[in-house]
């Protein structure tokens, strides 16, 4: 329990931080044996600060159950 719970609050903390995170992909668009073209593609995930608050107070309550055993 103390373990999910340190890593649910330091998640949490570090959703609230970082609002969001950028993935991005290589793709391939032309292939003519020797010469290949790519193309890089962003594609963005966000979620709102909120959620990361959440989290980490879910965190912080799983923590203190933990530590009342």
């Amino acid at each position: 329990m103390k373990i999910i719970g340190t890593i649910l609050l330091v998640a949490g903390i570090l959703m609230t931080i970082f609002t969001g995170v950028d993935l991005v992909t290589k793709k391939e668009v032309v292939d003519l044996g020797v010469v290949e073209i790519n193309k890089k593609e962003s594609n963005p995930i966000y979620w709102s600060p909120i959620t990361g608050g959440v989290i980490a107070v879910i965190g912080a309550i799983v923590l203190v159950a933990g530590k009342k055993k």
